[in-house]
């Protein structure tokens, strides 16, 4: 028996339309009910601020992630707030209310999974329909989800496949993520998140510790605290770890010098660049630069 997807003007039924722009998928006009996992739909949605859905059931199963706002979900009879890195499922007859507040729209994503093993993988891993969490790392999540949605509309032969392997590397992601605090905010996590947002937004332009706990309004001590309760690497590390990423980026331009490019991240001293690079990469920038361009390097060798 298969579950029947309603379609209305090329899309389904079920997508929201509260939505100021979305990037969304599905992979089926019929959910594939009859396999044991399926990817169905997916997606990312930027909420418009009456942004509101309340639905007594829901033919599949849901993870949900906020990556920018805030709002509110009621479920289980209990009221939650959400906030980026919030995490929430539901699924068969679990009724449940999501809102964002008008100041702070919501952008969130979701993916809908249908199959017998579907419910063994959320219940297995602590995420069984109707649980709210909170992951430490919510940019971690964000990279999978965007992979998952530019597989599911890629239109390509194993995309629904990627997809299902997405899934699962999703909800084994947010397992291992999610926080102790998630039931429990506190005042320390909300300034954590803080933090570790403005990073995120700023990295370009941060240079040291200092600089972050001076635009959060905390003292550098407090700030490796909150890294050290709430996350598996330390502020500084994080830091790096998005200015290296942005610098291999930039190496795989042809025109790039290693030089020029640890300038740009503001590193001064080339050689301290390249210890950074190595240390989270486990190669040099050069040698990044070769593996990326072997027609180059070959172009350049004598015949």
């Amino acid at each position: 028996m298969t579950q029947q997807i309603k379609i209305k003007e090329g899309v389904p039924v079920f997508f929201s339309k509260q939505v100021l722009e979305a990037n969304r998928f599905y992979l089926d006009a019929y959910g594939p009910a009859a396999r044991p996992f399926a990817v169905v739909s997916g997606g990312c949605e930027r909420c418009k601020p009456d942004y509101r859905i309340d639905r007594l059931d829901f033919p599949f199963y849901c993870l949900e992630f906020i990556a920018r706002g805030r709002g509110s979900l009621r479920i289980n009879g209990q009221t939650r707030s959400l906030s980026p890195g919030t995490v929430f499922t539901y699924g068969p007859g679990i009724a449940h209310v999501i809102t964002t507040e008008a100041d702070d729209p919501l952008i969130k994503y979701f993916v809908d999974f249908t199959g017998r093993k579907a419910h063994r993988l959320l219940e297995d891993h602590g995420l069984g329909p109707g649980t709210v969490a909170q992951v430490n790392a919510p940019d971690a999540i964000l990279h999978v989800f965007d992979d998952l949605v530019a597989n599911g509309a890629g239109g390509r032969r194993f995309g629904p496949q990627i997809c299902v392997t997405l899934v699962e590397l999703l909800v084994l992601k947010i397992a291992e993520m999610q926080t102790t605090e998630m039931r429990y905010p506190t005042g320390a996590f909300t300034t954590y998140q803080t933090c570790r947002a403005f990073i995120l937004d700023n990295y370009l332009q941060i240079h040291t510790l200092d600089d972050i706990a001076e635009a959060c309004h905390v003292n550098k001590a407090y700030l490796c605290r909150l890294f050290q309760r709430f996350d598996n690497q330390s502020p500084y590390r994080y830091l790096m770890q998005l200015k290296m990423r942005e610098a291999a980026k930039r190496l795989q331009r042809r025109e790039s010098l290693v030089k020029q490019v640890g300038y740009e991240l503001g590193f001064s001293d080339q050689f301290h660049f390249c210890r950074v690079f190595k240390n989270v990469f486990g190669l040099s920038p050069a040698a990044l630069k070769r593996l990326r361009q072997p027609h180059e390097v070959e172009s350049r060798t004598p015949s």
